[in-house]
């Protein structure tokens, strides 16, 4: 039996990820045989931590219990969230400590986005077992939904599915309180009455956006930008929008994908260069260069006009961004 457990997410987990990597975090160490579960989060570090050697006490307190057993005899289950967060001298000590875990008292789980610290890692490979937790996607909530929806005895109807992920994107987690609340429903659940229930608007990633307008659909484009604003800000998509804009013309002129991949400073395995490399022949020299001028434009607007022109700047720009990069063309 593993002793030393790992659940690793995305680097840029979001609530759905974090939720699904608990569970699963949970069910390992249920699995392991684990007769109660204690929780240690690691915290954020201040400026300036990095370079001492000393433990944080949050952590501090996290060595007892990797050092001795249940107070009640079993085997005690450790969970360590945000195991990323270590600084340097604590990743040390929570390899060494792991390493030398007695695996008759013990079971420890570290949950990470992206990686492990390099050391503890190692202790994980070599010792234990990793499982990775894949960065959610629409699709996959879609999916996720039928099942929680069947477990919970609430029938949706595919419409309601639907909607349901436009109302939360891919966070399972509130896309399972959502069903919670549904499950009092009696007779299948609708798109309208999902529409007319919730109000909320997904915290979503940029790139759902982005594919909308390199997709060329501007309705979709347009709804996933008010998405967008109404958690995060317009200049914050104006940036991204015009990085992106910087690898369609690096894409655009490169000879092939390892000069293109050089320029963008990543590998040609990069997904989101295959991406860019993929797309380069849907949009012309001439679009590239009026979609330069008009993110100039909209550069302009939005630091130098009052702030409620804001949302209709970005409206304006996403419906002339989805014809230059969707393949439409001038009538004419």
């Amino acid at each position: 039996m593993n002793h030393v457990l790992a659940v690793i997410g995305p680097g840029d987990s979001g609530p759905g990820e974090r939720d699904e990597m608990l569970r699963r975090a949970t069910a390992l160490l249920e699995e392991a045989g684990a007769e109660g579960i204690d929780r240690f989060d690691v915290p954020l570090h201040e400026r300036g931590e990095e370079g001492e050697a000393t433990l944080r006490p949050e952590i501090e307190a996290l060595v007892p219990a990797l050092q001795s057993g249940s107070l009640f005899g079993g085997l005690r289950g450790v969970l360590v969230v945000d195991a990323h967060r270590f600084l340097k001298a604590e990743a040390a000590v929570m390899a060494e400590l792991a390493g030398s875990l007695d695996a008759g008292t013990a079971i420890v789980c570290f949950v990470a986005d992206g990686a492990l610290p390099a050391g503890l890692g190692a202790v994980v490979k070599k010792m234990g077992e990793s499982v990775a937790v894949k960065k959610l996607r629409e699709r996959d909530a879609a999916d996720w939904l039928g099942h929680a929806a069947r477990e919970r005895g609430v029938r949706l109807a595919s419409d309601a599915i639907a909607a349901l992920v436009q109302r939360f994107g891919s966070d399972i987690a509130a896309l399972g309180q959502a069903l919670d609340q549904l499950a009092t429903v009696e007779g299948p659940v609708g798109g309208e009455e999902i529409a007319s229930r919730f109000r909320n608007r997904p915290d979503e990633p940029m790139w759902h956006y982005a594919d909308a307008v390199a997709a060329g659909h501007t309705t979709d484009a347009l709804r996933r930008l008010t998405d967008f604003l109404t958690h995060g800000h317009p200049l914050q998509l104006l940036a991204f929008l015009e990085n992106d804009l910087r690898r369609r013309a690096l894409a655009a002129a490169a000879p092939d994908i390892e000069t293109f991949a050089e320029w963008a400073g990543a590998s040609p395995n990069h997904f989101p260069v295959q991406k860019a490399w993929r797309g380069r022949a849907r949009t012309t020299e001439a679009d590239l260069h009026r979609a330069l001028q008009a993110l100039t434009r909209a550069d302009m607007q939005m630091k130098t006009m009052p702030e409620s022109t804001q949302q209709l700047t970005m409206e304006r720009l996403t419906v002339a961004l989805c014809r230059w990069y969707g393949g439409a063309r001038r009538a004419g």
